[in-house]
């Protein structure tokens, strides 16, 4: 809690969220660009409002893409171990001093460049990392949160390093988001 407290996100979050419409991610290495996000507020607004104060900390710059797997999705947004240059073992295991959320259900459909929160078996469990489709995933529909949408850059998207086996583990040195920007 004192992190939480001296990080300025607790006083964020009890505030209410940041005024935000989006995201703007610099993806950085294999892939190279700019990725633009439109949050969908009226979806998941508690989720967006963890996203946001995240984001507005600066704590997703240089957090990699620890799982992408072809013709489904990169999954990103662990600020606890996910860093580049941190130990990448691992990476998809953290979330954020923030606390855990319920889970935000909505009708709104798993498609190419829909942004959904990552989460363990319980869905009242994700906390700080998301991903982004390569392609639709009827079966994740009403299962997982979604928060966002791919306005511009989902070509930047689709050129993110993958990673091999069947969890998508990325070998190597992955791609990052350099840095993750709030937009209004």
């Amino acid at each position: 809690m004192r992190k939480l407290l001296a990080s300025g996100l607790f006083a964020a979050l009890i505030a209410g969220p940041v005024a935000a419409s989006g995201l703007m991610i610099e993806v950085a290495g294999q892939a190279n660009g700019t990725v633009t996000i439109d949050l969908l507020e009226d979806v998941a607004p508690r989720h967006v409002a963890q996203i946001t104060a995240l984001a507005a900390d600066g704590a997703y710059d240089g957090v990699v893409f620890h799982r992408v797997i072809d013709g489904f999705m990169a999954q990103t947004g662990d600020v606890e171990h996910g860093k580049m240059g941190s130990d990448m073992r691992s990476a998809g295991t953290g979330g954020s001093d923030l606390p855990d959320l319920p889970a935000e259900f909505s009708d709104v459909a798993f498609e190419k460049g829909v942004v959904g929160m990552a989460r363990s078996q319980s869905p009242d469990s994700a906390n700080s990392q998301f991903f982004i489709m390569f392609d639709e995933a009827p079966f994740l529909n009403g299962q997982y949160t979604v928060v966002g949408r791919v306005t511009d850059g989902q070509d930047v998207v689709d050129a993110i390093k993958r990673g091999t086996g069947g969890n998508g583990a990325v070998v190597g040195e992955p791609d990052m988001m350099k840095t993750v920007t709030v937009t209004d």
